[in-house]
């Protein structure tokens, strides 16, 4: 009998490192299944790769595990899953609207959770899988005027390193990216002045793709990607 192809979700996807993923792992021979709360900017992406899109908000139970269902229905448990969602409010800490700050920590955190476990519940009864959480500097230092962003992403960090404690022994590789600094895109394009100053998606991409591949005996738990040119 034919092994099945591996499955990989996306949850977050937009037009730069998600959609960069979608097209490696595509062309790997992977089903892939991308969610967002807005699909219809991802018929391109679906058009383009083949893959499939499930509408989904990562902040809410219900979604999520709908989420899960359906692409259970669709392809089978997922071999790897791919967390990306965030939401930044920035200001001043004494103008920042509460609300806001709950939507940051609510799309950045809770949803890291929310999707972390269902991966787990998906992972564990078979004893392999992939989870990656994407980070940013703001996983490792708190800027002035960024303390939502930070708060959130501290706050996913400290979930993957807590699950891959707890999963890696079971036979589940947790992973949390850093990227530390702007990501190239068509709105977001490499200053004159300044090449190679913004990361191209698709060398992240590849990144990812070297911690999917890892051997069980040398599993990275934290990876950090910038450009050569970028302060730290």
């Amino acid at each position: 009998m034919q092994e099945r192809a591996e499955t990989a979700l996306i949850v977050g996807v937009g037009d730069g490192l998600s959609a960069a993923l979608t097209r490696k792992l595509r062309a790997g021979g992977a089903n892939v299944a991308i969610a967002a709360r807005n699909i219809g900017k991802l018929s391109g992406l679906v058009a383009e790769t083949g893959a499939k899109a499930f509408a989904c908000d990562a902040a809410e139970p219900t979604g999520v595990a709908t989420l899960f269902s359906d692409v259970q229905d669709a392809f089978g448990p997922p071999d790897i899953v791919i967390y990306n969602p965030s939401f930044r409010v920035r200001g001043p800490l004494v103008g920042l609207d509460p609300a806001e700050v709950q939507k940051t920590l609510a799309i950045t955190a809770f949803g890291g959770f929310l999707v972390g476990q269902g991966a787990a519940k998906a992972m564990l009864p078979r004893g392999r899988g992939t989870i990656l959480f994407t980070g940013a500097s703001a996983s490792v230092k708190g800027y002035a005027q960024s303390a939502p962003f930070a708060m959130g992403k501290f706050a996913l960090r400290g979930l993957a390193q807590s699950m891959a404690r707890e999963l890696g022994p079971l036979g589940v590789h947790v992973a949390h990216v850093v990227i530390d600094g702007g990501i190239r895109s068509a709105r977001r394009t490499v200053p004159d002045d300044k090449p190679d100053s913004l990361l191209d998606p698709d060398a992240i991409a590849d990144a990812y793709l070297a911690l999917i591949a890892q051997p069980r005996n040398a599993w990275t738990f934290e990876l950090e990607v910038r450009p050569w040119t970028e302060i730290f």
